[in-house]
């Protein structure tokens, strides 16, 4: 997947330029007269960083109006459903409930909690958003490097994005891995997410260094992988034909749509350029192609 390295410029003439719609041959969103449930990404889609993509917010509301359920899924797993709840309000002037979000810190608990993991330990390498979520939704024990803990009393790994990673962190994860018996869990592998300036490191490059040090490949729980979908539609009522994913990666946002069984739409005010994905693999090529929100008519 080729990274759209004009989407700052791109999203800066937004408000003047309207963008082209789909290629040939591609879904025209008219055409999708039959979607009761739209999700949403976030990074990209909504927001880059702290800026606002323009018509994002009109088109959550467009849809709002329209009696259409709406939900939002983010692989990031650095901040909780309530912090995220704040954001949309901070950046977009949504009011969005946390019963409309879902993160991959989220699903990772609502996984681990499904699989008998209460009461149970994980080592946490990640952020105060995924600590909150297996201890508060999973019910997991969670600890640190600095617990000072015996590896071999790990029962889960988990890994998410942690921008305060060290060594330490990754030689204890490889100690309760391999010298014990933790199962290695990955919030979502991800490379890299985007900001207004560019693209950082995501937590799926924290997740392949622990993989790298163990020679383990773990469970992945987030984007492309189809657990928050189901959740979002088990939540919603509704089968995977009657929802729609919107997001701006190929790799993780249409690529789950297409497992799960939904249509799915690429905005191309994120990472992904309309050449690429022209050019993707079939179980990576959108079903409709857009310029904004706008597209969602």
């Amino acid at each position: 997947m080729a990274p759209n390295s004009k989407a700052p410029e791109a999203l800066a003439a937004l408000t003047d330029s309207p963008f082209d719609f789909p290629a040939t041959g591609m879904l025209h969103f008219r055409d999708m007269i039959s979607t009761t449930t739209y999700v949403f990404d976030l990074d990209g889609v909504m927001y880059l960083g702290d800026t606002q993509i323009p018509y994002a917010t009109e088109a959550v509301e467009r849809l709002r109006a329209a009696g259409k359920n709406v939900y939002f899924l983010t692989n990031n797993s650095g901040r909780t459903r309530a912090s995220y709840c704040e954001k949309l309000k901070a950046v977009n002037g949504l009011d969005a409930p946390e019963s409309e979000i879902f993160t991959s810190a989220y699903a990772t608990a609502l996984y681990l909690k499904g699989h008998g993991a209460e009461g149970k330990t994980a080592f946490v390498i990640g952020e105060a958003g995924l600590a909150a979520e297996l201890s508060e939704v999973g019910g997991l024990q969670t600890v640190t490097v600095a617990d000072s803990v015996d590896p071999n009393t790990i029962d889960y790994v988990v890994v998410g994005i942690d921008r305060q990673f060290t060594y330490d962190k990754l030689r204890f994860a490889h100690a309760a891995i391999k010298q014990g018996h933790a199962q290695f869990i990955a919030t979502n592998r991800d490379a890299t997410f985007p900001l207004e300036h560019g693209e950082i490191p995501g937590g799926g490059s924290i997740v392949a260094s622990v993989a790298t040090a163990t020679g383990i490949e773990p469970i992945t729980i987030g984007k492309p992988e189809t657990h928050a979908y189901e959740a979002i539609l088990q939540t919603a009522g509704v089968n995977a034909a009657e929802s729609v994913m919107i997001g701006d990666r190929l790799d993780t946002d249409i690529a789950v749509g297409k497992r799960a069984g939904a249509r799915t739409v690429l905005v191309l005010t994120g990472v992904t350029s309309e050449a690429a994905a022209n050019s993707a693999p079939e179980n990576w090529r959108p079903d409709v192609i857009i310029g904004d929100l706008r597209g969602l008519e």
